[in-house]
């Protein structure tokens, strides 16, 4: 898993690439990226499945801000991403979500 950042100089906002890897999306045929940017509605966010078994997307996150998020796959397996800026509770078990820091 990973995310790469893209700033753009003359708009607020900054191309955020997350990956999904195989190792982590098993054998799921879907993948979406549910989120605070979205209503953690990860139908919202489709991630495109690659050749090699990842999934990728790219989304415009406005600057200075922090935004919580998760993979999920099959529309029912919940997946934290294992190389986010940091981590907070989800608020549900002992489950965490991913931050990006933008």
């Amino acid at each position: 898993m990973s995310t790469k950042k893209q700033y753009l100089k003359k708009k607020p906002y900054c191309k955020v690439t997350f990956r999904l890897t195989k190792e982590f999306a098993g054998n799921g045929k879907k993948a979406g990226l549910a989120g605070e940017f979205n209503d953690w509605q990860a139908e919202k966010t489709p991630m495109k499945a690659l050749k090699n078994g990842d999934f990728t997307v790219t989304v415009n996150l406005a600057t200075g801000r922090e935004y919580q998020y998760r993979f999920v796959v099959d529309g029912a397996r919940w997946i934290t991403d294992t190389q986010a800026d940091k981590y907070v509770h989800a608020g549900i078990a002992n489950a965490q979500n991913g931050v990006v820091i933008v």
